[in-house]
């Protein structure tokens, strides 16, 4: 069965929940290997919370926490075979009907990376279904701030989750961070006399249950010989004053170490890097520091810019700017070799123990804008 066939059986099941029926649940890794998902949601009243679930809508399985919470984050393993897993969460007596997630394929993995939803108008989803993906990635600026009133701290995130929630319930989501994640005040015209930005990201790190650090986090998928790694990099050249929104990420910071270290380690075949900023930036105010270790990935991807732009890098690395807002200043990167002011999304295609892979720049109506095939690295 499909995703989309999935969502389309699991429409029936929420048209008639009761009052109180738990509706917001959202889906998560919490490690670097994709033997857990965490089931996340949100209860008005703290209660426990108690996942059931199983191959089959019988569930069978069952995990419970006894811990008086109203947000909630239930690990499960992954150990199910190439299928459906079906699940339902209670909480005092809230409950949820039966949904479902794909367990991940053994043969093809399909990958959707978006960016900027805070300031993005799309709706409509339904391209991003019919692609029928295991997994969606964003490249930061997941919501607008954690400021506008009744979306202040966590709640502008539940926001982003009411958006999609068929979405977010079937597919499990690891995000980055861009700055407007943390923007805890308004930014202003120039630099205030308080922070603007909370660095640490608090209420996103409480809110979703990443691998890691959650602000920096990798995954893997070795059945496809395959690694994503999260950096904290966003309006860079406003570190050091009120304005600053990422950990520090000169050659010294812990940030640069530990990637500089897991590119060195890493054997995949496939390294895809995602951050928030522009790579011009990340250049100049690094002298390239940075860029050494980009180039030993398959592919650098960023949200940054609102518009479709991919380039290609020293040494011919992939460099992809994703936006489902595209109508933004269109300044293409120096390097660019494809350029487009439209609302986009990223489908990222594996095929197991195939030599090469495959991006694809997709409009909101599903149709392909632009591809770009990728050898594995040579190590």
């Amino acid at each position: 069965m499909t995703l989309l066939r999935a969502l389309a059986s699991l429409s029936l099941f929420t048209s008639g929940l009761q009052a109180g029926s738990i509706e917001r649940i959202w889906l998560s890794h919490p490690s670097n290997q994709p033997n857990q998902m965490v089931i996340n949601w949100e209860t008005q009243a703290p209660g426990d919370s108690v996942v059931e679930f199983g191959p089959t809508s019988a569930l069978g399985q069952k995990v419970i926490l006894e811990d008086k919470v109203t947000l909630h984050h239930v690990k499960i393993p992954l150990d199910f075979k190439e299928g459906l897993c079906h699940y339902r969460v209670r909480s005092g007596d809230d409950v949820s009907r039966v949904a479902t997630f794909k367990n991940y394929s053994k043969d093809t993995l399909r990958v959707i990376i978006v960016a900027d939803w805070g300031y993005s108008k799309v709706t409509d989803f339904s391209a991003v279904l019919r692609d029928d993906p295991h997994l969606l990635l964003s490249a930061g600026d997941n919501v607008a701030s954690l400021h506008e009133k009744g979306r202040e701290g966590t709640r502008a995130f539940s926001a982003l989750i009411d958006q999609q929630p068929a979405l977010f319930r079937s597919l499990p989501f690891l995000p980055i961070l861009g700055n407007h994640d943390r923007e805890i005040t308004p930014r202003g015209p120039k630099p205030p006399a308080h922070a603007v930005y909370d660095i640490e990201a608090s209420a996103y790190r409480e809110f979703f249950a990443l691998p890691g650090d959650e602000w920096k986090w990798h995954f893997d998928l070795p059945d496809f010989d395959l690694r994503f790694i999260a950096l904290d990099l966003n309006h860079i050249q406003d570190f050091g004053t009120t304005w600053q929104t990422c950990h520090p990420y000169d050659a010294s910071s812990a940030q640069f170490l530990e990637y500089r270290d897991l590119m060195a380690q890493t054997k995949a075949g496939f390294v895809f890097t995602l951050m928030n900023e522009k790579q011009t930036a990340v250049q100049g105010l690094t002298k390239g520091l940075w860029h050494e270790e980009f180039v030993k990935g398959s592919a650098l991807v960023t949200g940054f810019g609102y518009f479709a732009d991919r380039a290609e890098l020293k040494g011919g690395l992939p460099y992809f700017n994703t936006c489902l807002k595209g109508d933004g200043s269109p300044y293409k990167d120096p390097q660019s070799k494809f350029f487009a002011q439209q609302d986009n999304y990223l489908l990222l295609t594996f095929q197991r123990g195939e030599p090469t892979m495959q991006v694809q720049f997709k409009n909101m109506q599903g149709e392909v804008l632009d591809t770009t095939v990728i050898p594995k690295r040579k190590l």
